[in-house]
């Protein structure tokens, strides 16, 4: 039995009759930030000698921490003489040349300056944005045989 027994009563312990608390804060920051990834634009097989334009697409992710509002940029790319309007893939000294969209239309050239050629600023969601690039090789190109490349670089703005 707990305590001593004194005229029928049962005592308590000492060692439970008093208590004491305090408090301690939690904190974290939750820090502004967005992360991309972008999957591979493939055109296929390009026909220089057909007069229609060989269309494709692709598709980025942007995730950004909630109510962040950001734009996304796409560069000229890596070959030589490109710009954002006039983009070229090599194969040795050979240019094909090919452009980025903002939309299906493929009429809104996609740079990398915000505000000008990019989309509208887009502030994120709970799930990642979901962004398409509409690729085109203009048709009729007088290029040899072989496989063409160029590397394009995204950039979030936030």
């Amino acid at each position: 039995m707990a305590g001593l027994l004194i005229f029928g009563m049962a005592l308590p312990d000492a060692a439970q009759a008093a208590q004491t608390t305090t408090t301690f804060p939690v904190t974290a920051t939750v820090l502004t930030a967005c992360a991309v990834t972008a999957n591979p634009l493939s055109f296929g097989n390009y026909d220089p000698t057909s007069a229609t334009p060989l269309d494709a697409t692709t598709t980025l992710s942007v995730l950004c921490t909630v109510g962040t509002s950001f734009t996304v940029g796409l560069n000229a790319g890596t070959s030589s003489g490109a710009t954002v309007t006039s983009r070229k893939m090599v194969n040795g000294a050979n240019l094909l040349n090919y452009g980025l969209f903002r939309e299906t239309t493929r009429t809104n050239n996609w740079g990398n300056t915000p505000g000008t050629d990019t989309p509208p600023a887009t502030t994120a969601p709970v799930l990642p944005s979901t962004l398409t690039v509409y690729g085109r090789i203009p048709p009729s190109q007088n290029v040899p045989a072989g496989g063409h490349a160029d590397t394009v670089t995204v950039t979030v703005n936030y």
